[in-house]
């Protein structure tokens, strides 16, 4: 009898500590969104239309913060956006950031385009050549550290949401069983 007392009581703890974490997660899973949507913390990008496509998908947002915060109603829908917001963070960190760059060829005239400079680099991985953050990427200055920063923390957000839901699935499952079980 104490034994089942006990293990409510811990679940309850466990589900109120799941429940706090999961809710920081979302809160700053929406914020890192929001980030990406202001490079160098300047509104023009934005007002030109010039943010990279895993950034307007707003999935800290949406995925990584609003469905999330839903896990008290469902957690179903809390482990769906988490993973939404997980696998679209791994494709932006392989893609690359949106950004100017040049895009002529030897000898001929400058040209100027934004797109992802990275995205069909095959000889090299940016993540790992340092060289290429400040070379390829001439608007916004800083679009590499900017981008790998924000959507490595949405990355690492979304895996922690993941662990939290599971557990608190289980958690849950665990608390319903064992209060099944006092009666």
């Amino acid at each position: 009898m104490l034994s089942s007392a006990c293990t409510l009581a811990s679940s309850r703890t466990c589900s109120r500590i799941l429940g706090l974490s999961l809710g920081t997660a979302a809160l700053f899973a929406a914020g890192a969104n929001m980030a990406l949507l202001f490079p160098n913390w300047d509104v023009t990008y934005l007002l030109r239309g010039l943010i990279g496509k895993h950034a307007m998908l707003g999935t800290g947002l949406w995925g990584g913060g609003l469905m999330v915060l839903t896990a008290l109603l469902s957690s179903g829908l809390a482990l769906l956006g988490a993973l939404i917001c997980f696998v679209t963070s791994g494709v932006a960190l392989k893609d690359g950031p949106f950004c100017m760059f040049d895009t002529s060829s030897f000898n001929q005239t400058q040209a100027w385009k934004y797109g992802y400079p990275f995205k069909d680099l095959h000889s090299r991985n940016y993540l790992y050549d340092r060289l290429l953050w400040n070379s390829v990427c001439l608007e916004p200055s800083t679009a590499v550290v900017w981008h790998v920063s924000l959507f490595s923390a949405l990355l690492c957000i979304s895996l922690l949401q993941l662990l939290l839901v599971v557990v608190h699935v289980i958690n849950s499952l665990l608390g319903l069983f064992c209060s099944l079980c006092e009666k």
